[in-house]
């Protein structure tokens, strides 16, 4: 049943203001169901305008809202002053869950009074967000151990490489068999390798950043253009970007390198469907308002989505792939995404990765002014 939207008079319209200062959802509610405020939050989880819940029933949001209704109906004859309980609410769509892009989640609900009898504060919490935000953590610490220690590494693998370099050369000059000078000329080219590979690892750490006002869809025409240019046919490139999103400072070298490594590493992944005629790439930005990453909360952040439909991240190494050194195809460094998830860190940001076979998605969020 719908209910008509009323909103008190008495209630000043900035009195719930501070509500979208939280990470949690919350709702102010009559004991009836239907929805009178609504935070941020509640409109970004459920993919809803503010007005849209609103003029709905906070009912409509659950997959069974009967724990709810009776919670509400408790408080109403003050029975109870809170109650706790889990719950599914429906993501994408305020009408069935089963249609198109609805979505369940997990929530802890929490039901209390507030100071007037037909009013109750909703609020919701992610039951998987303390546990995401507690694998962010362990992935940025690791992340950090990780660049110390190849840093240390190739540092201490730098100096010996030159001096076997330049044993060889003098070893060349001396030699006259010429099966001799093969071998040296072997020497010295793995050695000019494995000094290209130590520079890639240090590259982050030796330029200094340039940070000026950067415009994400810029970002993202440069490396379509890149993409396209590499690959003309078989793949397709889409863009789905909100033109609202604002500049930002930032090093415009860097992002564009950590995104084409991204989109770099799709396409070996799309290799097949490339051949085929039926690879794509989407690259997608959105804002995201009261965004939790990094153990901080930020105000405004840029989702910057780059999605593929390749066979997905092979399992194995689906929890290390921004390790250095690891690598899902024969040949490759396993550098490109160590590289993206560094520069993208030096912005404040993280990246997150999301694969199923078809469907691959990274996610990288960096906070906005």
């Amino acid at each position: 049943m719908q209910f008509p939207f009323r909103v008190p008079a008495a209630e000043p319209p900035g009195g719930f203001e501070a509500f979208d200062q939280l990470a949690t959802m919350v709702a102010v509610t009559q004991t009836d169901g239907q929805c009178l405020r609504a935070n941020s939050a509640l409109e970004n989880t459920l993919g809803a305008s503010r007005r849209a819940l609103q003029r709905s029933n906070v009912f409509d949001w659950l997959v069974d809202p009967a724990p709810l209704r009776d919670t509400l109906q408790m408080v109403a004859a003050n029975q109870v002053a809170t109650s706790r309980f889990d719950a599914l609410i429906k993501r994408g769509t305020l009408g069935s869950v089963s249609a198109p892009g609805a979505s369940e989640l997990p929530v802890h609900i929490i039901v209390s009074q507030m100071d007037k009898p037909d009013r109750v504060l909703v609020e919701m919490i992610e039951i998987e967000q303390q546990t995401r935000l507690d694998r962010e953590e362990r992935a940025h610490g690791l992340a950090q151990a990780n660049k110390e220690l190849v840093r240390n590494l190739a540092h201490e693998i730098k100096n010996p490489l030159g001096g076997i370099r330049g044993a060889a050369q003098l070893l060349q000059m001396e030699v006259t068999s010429k099966a001799l000078t093969e071998y040296t000329e072997v020497i010295i080219h793995e050695a000019d390798r494995l000094q290209a590979l130590v520079d890639r690892l240090l590259a982050p750490h030796r330029r200094p950043q340039v940070v000026a006002e950067v415009n994400i869809h810029e970002i993202c025409e440069r490396v379509r253009s890149l993409i396209l240019a590499e690959f003309p046919r078989g793949l397709q490139v889409q863009r789905d970007y909100d033109t609202s999103i604002p500049d930002f400072r930032g090093d415009r070298e860097q992002l564009i390198q950590a995104v084409l490594n991204i989109v770099h590493n799709a396409t070996h992944a799309l290799a097949s469907r490339i051949a085929a005629g039926d690879a794509q790439i989407v690259l997608r930005t959105r804002v995201a308002r009261q965004a939790t990453f990094g153990r901080q909360r930020f105000r405004l952040a840029l989702e910057l989505h780059i999605q593929d439909n390749g066979p997905g991240v092979p399992e194995a190494i689906r929890d290390r792939i921004f390790h250095p050194l690891v690598s899902g195809r024969d040949g490759g460094s396993g550098l490109g995404l160590t590289l993206a998830q560094t520069f993208v860190q030096q912005h404040q940001g993280t990246i997150e990765c999301d694969s199923v076979p078809g469907r691959t998605v990274f996610k990288l969020l960096i906070p906005l002014p």
